[in-house]
């Protein structure tokens, strides 16, 4: 039986909640695909929604799927890679830390930059709309953008923190500290609970995460399903 806590299946409840950044039905749904890459059936146990969830997709497109409890593949699709995660919500109240350098909201104007900077990085999925999921923050030096945060998925009392990275010569510096503080903070402010995802062997990111308040809630099962 699939689970109805909404953290063990972030994707299927951040689908639902924001119908303008999804496509499919009832039974499976997706980002659009200029938004995310993840995926997700209603029901893992019924055979017509991982059929839905394999009709979304076209010949050659691949997507992730994320959720707590492992995922089985549906008929048409094959698992193109399978890794182990861990989901991390806040423990205690976070506190927006300070620094020198300005931190700035992000938006459409920074859409580029913002695609440019992920890519180099590699935070995880990060398309030409995926700003539009939520808030970003940035920070920049001498015009040009080194780092940033954001929110991903969203539903009913929690937020995501997600995209944080920064340009590889302006690591070390505490960027990537103080603009999850500041995501944290402001999901925390507006009543909601923050919450992320790491790889399990990401351990310097654990520490981190740790370090600002986070706590281990779950494993999760992330995969890429292609057809």
């Amino acid at each position: 039986m699939t689970t109805t806590n909404p953290f063990d299946r972030p994707v299927w409840a951040s689908l639902t909640s924001t119908p303008g950044l999804a496509e499919g039905g009832d039974l499976a749904k997706r980002y659009r695909r200029d938004v995310n890459l993840f995926a997700s059936a209603r029901d893992d146990a019924d055979d017509a929604s991982l059929a839905a969830l394999a009709g979304l997709m076209a010949e050659g497109e691949s997507v992730f799927v994320l959720q707590a409890q492992p995922m089985p593949v549906p008929k048409g699709l094959q698992a193109l890679r399978r890794a182990e995660g861990v989901q991390m919500v806040a423990g205690r109240a976070i506190a927006a830390e300070p620094g020198a350098e300005a931190v700035v909201v992000l938006g459409d104007a920074d859409a580029a930059a913002m695609l440019a900077l992920a890519q180099l990085t590699e935070p995880g999925p990060f398309l030409a709309r995926t700003h539009t999921m939520g808030r970003f923050v940035g920070i920049r030096s001498e015009g040009v953008l080194v780092a940033m945060a954001g929110e991903r998925m969203r539903f009913e009392g929690g937020t995501e923190v997600s995209g944080v990275c920064v340009h590889p010569e302006f690591r070390g510096r505490g960027y990537a500290r103080r603009l999850s503080s500041v995501v944290a903070y402001a999901i925390q402010q507006r009543g909601d609970q923050p919450f992320l995802h790491a790889w399990t062997t990401n351990e310097a990111a654990i520490a981190l995460y740790e370090s600002l308040g986070f706590e281990i809630r779950t494993e999760v099962q992330v995969a890429v399903l292609g057809k």
